[in-house]
């Protein structure tokens, strides 16, 4: 059973506009009927609610479709296939949830940016340390004081 565009926009909430883009970028693909028009299968259903989450959840187009090619393009995906895609998205997520929890509990404090400028970063990062380990804001991509 096919769904038209329409419905796909309505299951999806999307715009029809939003689906079209979709399928340019090669993300979901469509038949067409006897009357010229989209039709999709409900696996596109399933991959446009998981590009519309993995976009919210800040994954650029061209990771989702990384994540997304590895899914057969003839079948509806299995469970098996989408658990390979969602464990791969998972540690992914958590990496972003470890440097986020850093960034919470250390934005007030020195970031080991090389900045020095606060009286605290000289406490914490005296003669400007971090710089030893790289540029950039070294303890809050990871580094250790």
């Amino acid at each position: 059973m096919g769904f038209l565009i329409g419905k796909v926009a309505e299951r999806t909430g999307i715009s029809v506009s939003a689906i079209r883009f979709y399928e340019e970028k090669g993300l979901v693909s469509s038949e067409r009927n006897r009357g010229g028009q989209r039709v999709f299968e409900a696996s596109d259903i399933r991959r446009i609610s998981f590009i519309i989450i993995a976009q919210k959840l800040g994954f650029s187009l061209a990771e989702i479709q990384a994540q997304l090619n590895r899914l057969p393009d003839n079948r509806t995906p299995t469970k098996q296939d989408w658990a390979k895609i969602s464990r791969n998205f998972k540690n992914e997520i958590n990496a972003r949830i470890e440097g986020l929890t850093r960034l919470r509990d250390k934005l007030d404090g020195c970031i080991g940016c090389g900045c020095l400028s606060l009286k605290v970063c000289g406490i914490y990062n005296e003669n400007d340390r971090a710089a030893l380990k790289g540029s950039g804001p070294r303890y809050l991509i990871g580094d250790k004081p």
